[in-house]
């Protein structure tokens, strides 16, 4: 197989590009997606804060030059997973100004015959569509937020709208992983995505979050090596400076392990998506290349 970084393209109507997938991209039969928060490649890589976070850098392809798209959090779920911000630049909840009718990922997979869901742990039942749940004892700020679900801002019937039956709570993660869609976002609570820091401070929401995703999702890894699947591990945002610099993972099945040092940001992983299951690319007028982590 023939590693490739380009994608042939066609632009039709509606400023949308049409992309045929090139050998050398492979086509998963799962992905999960995860977004953790608000901490740069420099507090997590190489931290003995995040020993599974660092294992799974060695398993699998760890990018160094990967990098939000902007501040605060928000625009950055938003884009990786519509190509696009939808012109938000804060994270104020949208619940006045939803559904949204825009393309995203969900919709493209599920006309194109693919399947998805959206993961959210303590989103209290499926649907829900309020911005916030309960308060953490543990940290005394909020659990769930809307914020860090993107699809939930295109649940509905519209035009590119995401069926209420797809946005469910981490309790409804499968066990058997075989039961998974082929496109999953998992996203922790804000305890358990390093957004909430509370006492005793950063490195315990650091460990934290690593301790979770590897309670969570360590068997899925496992399982994605021998069954054509992966998982990306992502940040939305660095630590609010302005080179917005965050640790991106790639692990699983056909994958090559090794650094990788192409600078991406999230239209990349996205758009390798895309280019995996032959659909359709968002026009963003942020043009980047496919990840090129696949094996020969």
């Amino acid at each position: 197989m023939k590693l490739s970084t380009l994608i042939i393209c066609a632009i039709v109507l509606g400023g949308i590009t049409s992309c045929k997938k090139k050998p050398g991209i492979p086509r998963p039969d799962h992905i999960i997606i995860v977004m953790e928060e608000n901490h740069s490649y420099d507090e997590v890589m190489g931290s003995a804060n995040a020993p599974y976070i660092n294992q799974l850098a060695k398993e699998g392809a760890l990018f160094t030059d990967a990098h939000g798209v902007v501040h605060p959090s928000q625009p950055n779920y938003l884009a990786i997973f519509s190509g696009s911000t939808q012109g938000v630049i804060a994270d104020e909840c949208l619940e006045d100004t939803l559904p949204y009718t825009t393309p995203n990922i969900a919709a493209s997979l599920i006309r194109g015959g693919f399947t998805f869901k959206g993961f959210a742990e303590t989103m209290p039942s499926p649907g829900f569509l309020d911005c916030y749940n309960q308060r953490s004892e543990l940290t005394g700020a909020h659990l769930y937020a809307r914020k860090h679900a993107p699809w939930v801002n295109w649940q509905g019937t519209q035009p590119n709208g995401i069926p209420a039956e797809l946005s469910q709570p981490m309790t409804a993660f499968p066990k058997d992983f075989n039961e998974l869609p082929t496109l999953a976002y998992v996203i922790p609570d804000m305890d358990n995505d390093m957004h909430n820091i509370g006492k005793p401070g950063d490195s315990a929401a650091i460990q934290r979050a690593d301790h979770w995703l590897k309670d969570k999702l360590e068997a899925y890894v496992e399982w994605a090596k021998t069954h054509n699947s992966i998982l990306i591990l992502t940040f939305d945002e660095d630590d609010f400076k302005e080179v917005n610099h965050i640790p991106t993972i790639i692990v699983g099945a056909g994958v090559k392990p090794g650094v990788y040092k192409e600078k991406i940001n999230h239209y990349s992983v996205l758009h390798t998506i895309e280019a995996m299951y032959d659909l359709p690319v968002q026009d963003t007028n942020r043009e980047q290349p496919i990840m090129s982590v696949w094996m020969n």
